[in-house]
């Protein structure tokens, strides 16, 4: 069952996080639907312009809708990561998104509030959620690669007039996450801080954390041990961290690169492990019973186990 965004939000700011988990094939939205029924809990199924250029938006939404008929009690919506204005455009034009994001947040505060702000107007006639970025995160996922001296905290002091300028619906900002494997260094880590200050001036308002994997680092090691070649230095988000963010009004959680190690470690362990097998269903299986157990895991961290048939939609 498709929900609104802003029901979902409404729910459950300060209470529980919603997974938003990206997707680039069926196994992964098969895996992820019968966990989100089988939990009771809330996902959203995020599509990354870089998956829609893999196997064709149209491809992914229709494995989507099908998904849901096997699943008719899984509470979702279905969200466009990162895009650009072709980008959100077309998933507006295409009437198979409830939420888009524009990531304007590499240009200058004003560029920002322009291209956020042309995104919303478009959105907004369709009831289509619009997720904006303020605040610049380092990290490389998919055609993101931001160099750690290029990245910037999000300012608190600009997030009002942001907000208020751009009419935008959720805010993601940088406060210390990053994409992609190798989040954090030393002793950093998410600035509460900044989340703080955020909330204060933001009361209620849906906070998104991006970079929210926790990068197991047993998963780097065993993806090694059975013929890979991942550097040292891995690091995600602490369990301790992505709980407590939750009261500072973060309401979704991104999760892409926990996946893609999953995905890594279960095929090549298949594969050195039964070297003569070339049978492509069956590591498929074991990624889809993993990525099951994966999320029944992270629903129940971020809270939101058994909450999705609670929801209340008024």
């Amino acid at each position: 069952m498709i929900i609104s965004p802003k029901v979902l939000y409404d729910n459950c700011y300060g209470k529980y996080a919603i997974p938003a988990v990206n997707i680039f094939t069926m196994e992964q939205i098969i895996a992820l639907f019968r966990s989100g029924e089988k939990a009771d809990a809330p996902f959203i199924v995020q599509i990354t312009p870089a998956a829609r250029e893999y196997a064709n938006s149209n491809i992914l939404l229709s494995i989507i809708d099908e998904a849901s008929k096997l699943h008719p009690k899984a509470v979702y919506f279905v969200h466009l990561d990162h895009g650009n204005e072709s980008h959100a455009f077309d998933a507006i034009k295409s009437n198979k998104y409830n939420s888009v994001m524009i990531d304007a947040s590499h240009d200058s505060f004003e560029k920002n509030v322009e291209r956020t702000s042309s995104v919303v107007i478009e959105a907004h006639k369709k009831n289509i959620f619009v997720e904006a970025e303020l605040g610049v995160l380092s990290g490389k996922e998919d055609d993101i690669s931001i160099d750690e001296e290029k990245a910037k905290f999000t300012q608190p002091s600009e997030v009002h007039s942001f907000v208020n300028k751009t009419k935008c619906d959720s805010l993601a900002v940088a406060v210390g996450t990053s994409h992609g494997a190798y989040k954090f260094k030393g002793s950093e880590g998410i600035q509460f801080n900044i989340l703080s200050e955020i909330q204060k001036i933001l009361p209620r308002f849906p906070i998104v954390l991006h970079g929210g994997s926790a990068v197991n680092i047993e998963e780097i090691n065993r993806i090694n041990k059975s013929g890979g070649n991942l550097e040292d230095g891995a690091g995600g988000v602490s369990s301790d961290q992505i709980t407590k963010s939750i009261s500072y009004g973060v309401c979704k959680i991104n999760i892409a690169t926990d996946l893609r190690l999953l995905w890594t470690r279960v095929h090549r362990e298949f594969f050195m492990d039964s070297p003569s097998l070339f049978d492509p269903t069956l590591p498929g299986k074991k990624y889809i019973e993993e990525f099951e157990e994966f999320m029944i895991n992270k629903f129940k961290l971020l809270g939101g186990y058994g909450k999705a048939s609670k929801i209340s939609k008024n």
